[in-house]
């Protein structure tokens, strides 16, 4: 019974060889059934495993083809992919600047028919003053540059601040403005005269100038003319064309008045004068300072005479010793020049003049100068003092 039992369980594990197909397209749960632990002494008190049995047993953990995953998908090409496939044109040239160039050529020829009158007797925009310019020149100026930009790389690369594409597309803006003007003026010439000044060409210019306007201005948003714009390379803008610079308020300077100065009074009052020390005893004066100040001071009761009158006038010469000769005398004293001499400042400009008609003071002996006082109260220089009488 229990060989029985034993061979039972090796025909579930293993399996017949004729139904391996069948094995494999079992559901996942039928090889997930848990197999019956053998005993230790099934292999040796048993009989041997039948010889119809497979020598080698299929792996347990082998995974059906229907539960394998799934290989992974292609992703979509990204933007930058995109940008980096490969723009075909006619030679050099893309497809959107061929269709401008286009444009522009049938701009130019239709320009030399009349813009009003009849053909053949009317005047076209190149015989209208300057008006072409603005009408054909400038959109001509454009496409040549966009020519001469895919023939020589390395020229004109742009026009002051703009780039090429944006000078073109403000000439083609400009142009069809004016192309529009012409066309405005003419309705109301029509309104008033009853008769419509323009020709076809003005129409033909128009529409062909709008076409450009959309190449140009909005050129990067209609397809297929977007391949023009797409992966170009980063360049640092130009220097009109970068944002501006932040302005900052200027500081504001404080101006400090002045305080007011405080009114001088005469006397101070007795209350505000500041407090005597009566600890500190007064110094006593040195004498010969006392001497000096007396010399200069002179009070109102002086007068200016001499104080003895002579009727005769004789020069004093004073006995002099060698070393008080050259130091000068600080003691006021009266002199009378012998002539009439300059008294002048200190820059040598001349004040007042002494005489031999009055008597002069003197406040100070320099040796060879005197210090002159004037009755006014100027004060001077006498550096020519030979001859002078002292009194």
């Amino acid at each position: 019974m229990t060989d029985r039992k034993l061979d039972d369980n090796l025909e579930t594990a293993v399996g017949a060889p004729g139904e391996d197909a069948a094995a494999n397209a079992a559901p996942a749960d039928a090889t997930s059934a848990p197999i019956d632990e053998v005993p230790a002494d099934a292999t040796t008190a048993g009989d041997p495993v039948s010889a119809d049995a497979p020598a080698e047993a299929a792996p347990i953990d082998e995974v059906p083809a229907a539960f394998a995953p799934e290989p992974p998908r292609a992703e979509p090409a990204s933007s930058a992919s995109a940008e980096d496939a490969p723009q075909y044109g006619v030679g050099p040239f893309s497809l959107r600047e061929v269709v401008l160039g286009g444009l522009w050529l049938v701009a130019f020829v239709v320009s030399f028919f009349p813009v009003v009158g009849q053909i053949g007797t009317g005047l076209s925009v190149w015989g209208s003053g300057i008006d072409w310019v603005l009408t054909i020149g400038v959109p001509t100026v454009a496409v040549f540059l966009i020519g001469l930009r895919r023939l020589s790389p390395q020229g004109i690369r742009r026009v002051g601040s703009l780039g090429i594409d944006q000078f073109a597309s403000v000439a083609f803006s400009v142009s069809t403005l004016v192309w529009l003007g012409i066309i405005w003026n003419s309705f109301i010439t029509l309104a008033n005269q009853r008769f419509f000044a323009a020709t076809w060409v003005v129409w033909v210019e128009f529409f062909v100038m709008l076409a450009g306007v959309l190449l140009t201005v909005f050129g990067a948003f209609i397809a297929p003319f977007d391949q023009d714009f797409r992966g170009r390379a980063e360049v640092p803008a130009h220097r009109y064309a970068r944002p501006v610079r932040a302005v900052t308020a200027r500081p504001v300077v404080e101006r400090v008045a002045p305080a007011a100065a405080a009114p001088a009074t005469d006397a101070a009052p007795a209350e505000t004068a500041a407090p005597i020390d009566d600890s500190v005893a007064p110094s006593e004066p040195d004498p010969a300072v006392s001497d000096a100040t007396q010399a200069y001071t002179i009070t109102e009761d002086d007068s200016l005479e001499p104080a003895a009158a002579r009727d005769t006038f004789e020069p004093v010469e004073a006995a002099t010793t060698a070393a008080d000769a050259g130091a000068p005398r600080h003691q006021a004293f009266w002199a009378l020049a012998p002539e009439e001499r300059d008294v002048v400042d200190e820059v040598g400009i001349p004040i007042f003049r002494v005489g031999p008609t009055a008597w002069a003071l003197v406040l100070e002996d320099r040796g060879d100068s005197f210090v002159v006082r004037h009755e006014d109260g100027r004060i001077g220089y006498l550096h020519d003092v030979s001859g002078v009488t002292r009194g």
